[in-house]
């Protein structure tokens, strides 16, 4: 179990915001694998408070999508509060702050991990949205542990940590890597331990290196935290969340899913991005999703050109009647273990992705 103020979850093991990919057809294939609760990709407080399609996307829940979180980025209080309040009206069961993002136009707008180097602004941003959202949904902060290594640094990020605590926020996500490292090195899991025993009883979630189910129960072990938040390494291993699920029961780790499955899974995830986006424009969209769902083929490399390649829904039908074929006599298919390291459960076809 996972609390997150009134909210509880049957796996603490959830789906991240994740700018370009955490719409609505992946949140829905991530739940349908066990992930217990996922979060809307990133907005900005202005697009949810501009009328427009884009703040009728935002918005606009589909029934079957809860729980949901809503993360939130902006520089100002009084935006951020009144954005907040409109998730809320809008239906989004948390609603959460991101001052955890490392992107150079970000920071330049002081948003996002900017604003872990103004402490005095970071704390009115989350008094103005705990007291915007009223107690009607629980308030979140998605974190990094600091602009940097310095010990400046690490003394705002407590100063934030404590006093978003006491402005009433129910949980946090500490990511274990700086802003200014972005996605280079490792992610510091000590020092999300060290939050953890921080801030004792109080519910901390980590974030960082969480490639595969093994991963994100060692990161539990090993930190203490009461969840984990899995980010890049769910993107085209949805199966993951299935997976921790069944390590945390007790039960062995279940083989790689076929390619006839794999196949199924993102025919599935195809049919409802068309759905929301029509066929067209779909098509471009999920090319990204392709190209990660390749990684777990036997054939990855022709896959990932052939997703690259399709242009149209017809196209993508012609990938999966080609590629994903349960007649054909696959090999098992690949489990991920690391950004760029994939374990194989049988021989590739592929000599280039064979070493």
């Amino acid at each position: 179990m996972l609390r997150i103020g009134r909210l509880e979850l049957d796996s603490p093991v959830v789906q991240a915001a994740l700018s370009g990919y955490s719409d609505l057809p992946m949140r829905r294939v991530a739940r349908q694998l066990g992930a217990a609760y996922t979060l809307n990709e990133v907005v900005l407080d202005r697009l949810v408070l501009t009328r427009g399609r884009r703040q009728r996307a935002i918005t606009r829940l589909a029934p079957d999508d809860h729980p949901v979180g809503g993360q939130l980025m902006g520089s100002e209080p009084e935006a951020f509060a009144r954005a907040a309040d409109a998730l809320v009206d809008a239906g989004y069961d948390v609603v959460d702050i991101n001052f955890g993002c490392p992107v150079r136009k970000v920071l330049g707008r002081c948003r996002g991990g900017f604003l872990l180097s103004v402490p005095e602004t970071a704390l009115a941003i989350v008094r103005a949205v705990v007291e915007a959202v009223a107690g009607r949904r629980p308030v979140t902060l998605k974190m990094r542990r600091g602009m940097d290594d310095s010990p400046a640094s690490e003394r705002a990020f407590f100063t934030i940590l404590d006093g978003a605590f006491e402005a009433g926020i129910e949980a946090v996500t500490v990511h274990g890597r700086t802003v200014r490292q972005r996605y280079v090195g490792s992610s510091d899991w000590g020092f999300i331990a060290r939050v953890k025993r921080h801030v004792g009883g109080r519910t901390v979630l980590g974030s960082g290196d969480l490639f595969s189910a093994r991963d994100c129960l060692r990161m539990m072990e090993q930190t203490g935290v009461d969840g984990v938040t899995a980010a890049r390494g769910c993107i085209g291993n949805p199966w993951l969340f299935r997976e921790c699920r069944e390590l945390l029961a007790g039960r062995p780790l279940p083989p790689p899913p076929t390619v006839a499955e794999q196949g199924e899974v993102i025919a599935r995830h195809f049919a409802w991005a068309a759905e929301l986006y029509g066929p067209g424009k779909a098509a471009a969209v999920m090319r990204k999703f392709g190209i990660k769902y390749s990684e777990l083929h036997p054939a990855g490399r022709q896959v990932r050109d052939a997703f690259i390649a399709a242009r149209s829904a017809a196209d993508w039908q012609a990938v999966l009647a080609e590629w994903y074929d349960p007649a054909r006599d696959w090999p098992p298919g690949i489990r991920r273990s690391g950004p760029g390291d994939l374990v194989a459960a049988g021989a590739r076809l592929d000599d280039a992705e064979s070493g």
